[in-house]
């Protein structure tokens, strides 16, 4: 073995690449809930599954992106949605290939998009639409339908903000001891 592919490794196992775990982790996750959903409720909002004041199981389909965005759009909006996830997922897994492992909540934040990206993406592509079932609602307000992987998604974003925010910090500590 050359020298330069046994650095290459190194540089691998000490890149924010370790964390694709989660990622897939998160994907499992996602593509088993929504198994399960497909598998053992009817469609549709009267067979809805109350469990509690304010949240419910849904089975629902969403042809759009977030909140249905573009779900009436004719079917294209699919493949742009495709595209749009495999376009961020190889952003972030360039990122975390240059980020060390040890800068966990960036690495965190990435996989969890990466893996909530992928199963919105799996469910484009296998059925055409993604599921959704997590239904919060107040009063007859209903937050819109999402999954596991829209958690995912929603929360790593969600860290990378708060990782911008100690950041900010962490430079403004940086500046005064200087």
């Amino acid at each position: 073995m050359s020298k330069l592919s046994s650095e290459n490794r190194l540089s691998l196992k000490q890149s924010g690449v370790r964390w694709l775990w989660l990622a897939a982790l998160v994907f499992v996750i996602d593509i088993a809930s929504k198994l399960l959903v497909m598998n053992t409720m009817e469609y549709g909002w009267p067979n809805r599954i109350e469990l509690l004041p304010f949240f419910n199981l849904l089975y629902v389909h969403n042809t759009g992106a977030a909140f249905s965005f573009l779900s009436d759009a004719g079917g294209w909006q699919r493949w742009l949605f495709a595209a749009i996830a495999l376009g961020v997922c190889a952003m972030l897994m360039f990122w975390m290939r240059k980020l060390p492992a040890s800068h966990k909540l960036a690495n965190v934040s990435y996989a969890l998009i990466i893996g909530g990206a992928l199963g919105n993406l799996f469910d484009r592509l296998y059925h055409g639409f993604v599921v959704d079932f997590l239904d919060f609602y107040v009063g007859t307000y209903h937050w819109p339908a999402f999954n596991i992987a829209d958690m995912g998604i929603c929360i790593g974003a969600g860290l990378i903000i708060l990782e911008g925010f100690l950041s900010d910090k962490d430079k403004k500590k940086q500046t005064v001891k200087h």
